[in-house]
């Protein structure tokens, strides 16, 4: 079977890595050695993608984001542009870490606003959204509204994106229920 992935000219895709069938990869983009990008995924203008970086299926990753190693995102996950991704805690460039990478997961469904940073070490659950500039330093709970730097919870949302009501019932017809400071869809 052909692989029907799309890579413009104007990038490079390094030996090893596989792009899933309908991946469209823009300009100026480099996904690097042992990098695995699921079908249907969009890379826009310059984005780089670190070596053995995991990234699922639908994904779009918009412009001027880098991707890097020790990070993983799985399906149908949003990452606006500029949003910006770390590996180490504490990087120091006359100590190299020598691969070395603190992991951080995007669970499926997330979207990470414009210029939004995702400190690493910390998992951003499912269908959580993070506001446009907010910094995350610590775990995001599924469905979470996080806003501000650090960013915190404002709210939660449904997995079609609205914000919910206190009710926790979705225009869209979904329906939640929180235990313990968390929600999950009834």
């Amino acid at each position: 079977m052909v692989n029907k992935a799309f890579i413009h000219e104007s990038s490079y895709v390094d030996e090893g890595v596989r792009l899933g069938n309908g991946t469209k990869v823009w300009h100026f983009c480099h996904i690097q050695s042992g990098a695995v990008l699921g079908e249907n995924c969009s890379l826009g203008q310059n984005v780089n993608i670190g070596p053995n970086v995991r990234i699922g299926n639908g994904v779009r990753i918009q412009n001027n984001v880098s991707v890097y190693e020790g990070v993983e995102i799985e399906d149908n996950v949003f990452c606006g542009p500029s949003c910006v991704f770390t590996n180490v805690t504490t990087p120091r460039a006359h100590f190299p870490v020598h691969g070395v990478y603190a992991k951080t997961l995007i669970r499926e469904g997330a979207s990470l606003g414009a210029n939004s940073t995702i400190v690493c070490g910390h998992t951003v659950g499912r269908s959580a959204l993070i506001a446009a500039g907010a910094v995350v330093t610590k775990d995001v709970p599924d469905y979470a509204l996080m806003a501000g730097v650090p960013a915190r919870r404002i709210g939660w949302v449904c997995e079609c994106g609205r914000k919910l009501a206190p009710s926790l019932r979705c225009q869209c017809g979904r329906e939640y229920e929180e235990i313990d400071a968390i929600i999950r869809k009834k």
